[in-house]
């Protein structure tokens, strides 16, 4: 195997590892919103979410920027739990804004889980110095990875919305209110001090 298909596929393996479920949870809190005929604002989302982790990847892979890993282990969940709970302010399913601030959140916050990232891919790759290749393959696995998440979100979204019939506003809220929990426990477990 050469290396741009071991990166790939370690990049799409570890987003969505349930060892490492709070990509998942993540990725859920920005999609669960939508549904499949919003793909192009999904694609965005999940683009600026790899645009911000994949800078702050590329920065501390050639350690440019450092935070330390208990911090960071922190603010992931809270960028869950604040990412979730911007769903309580979706009150139209209407999604007409060019750049809503979701977007926003998915780019800056991407930036935070990049730094998370960085841990993992600084171990695989030891003192590789040529890792162009290595940090563009683990990137586009993480996007297909996160591509595969927000479809399986979409999915359970048909079901519920689609085949059992639920009101849109309480499936929304009942997922983030499950996510919201979830990161909630996390950030207990996580408490840097």
């Amino acid at each position: 195997m050469n290396d741009f298909q071991l990166y790939f596929t370690l990049g799409r393996q570890h987003i969505a590892d349930w060892q490492g479920i709070d990509h998942i949870l993540f990725i859920a809190a920005l999609s669960i919103r939508y549904q499949f005929s919003d793909w192009k604002q999904l694609l965005v989302l999940v683009t600026a979410f790899t645009i911000g982790h994949s800078i702050t990847l590329a920065l501390s892979v050639f350690n440019m920027v450092y935070f330390p890993t208990k911090w960071i282990e922190f603010l992931i969940p809270l960028t869950i739990l604040m990412t979730a709970a911007s769903n309580f302010f979706v009150k139209k399913f209407v999604f007409k804004v060019k750049f809503p601030f979701i977007y926003f959140f998915a780019l800056f916050f991407g930036m935070i889980h990049g730094l998370g990232f960085s841990n993992y891919l600084k171990s695989l790759l030891g003192k590789n110095v040529a890792i162009m290749v290595q940090l563009l393959s683990f990137n586009l696995g993480l996007e297909v990875g996160q591509l595969f998440i927000v479809f399986g979100v979409l999915i359970l979204g048909w079901i519920g919305l689609r085949l059992l019939k639920l009101n849109r506003r309480e499936y929304l809220m009942t997922i983030t209110g499950g996510i919201i929990a979830l990161s909630i426990e996390m950030l207990i477990q996580r408490w840097p001090l």
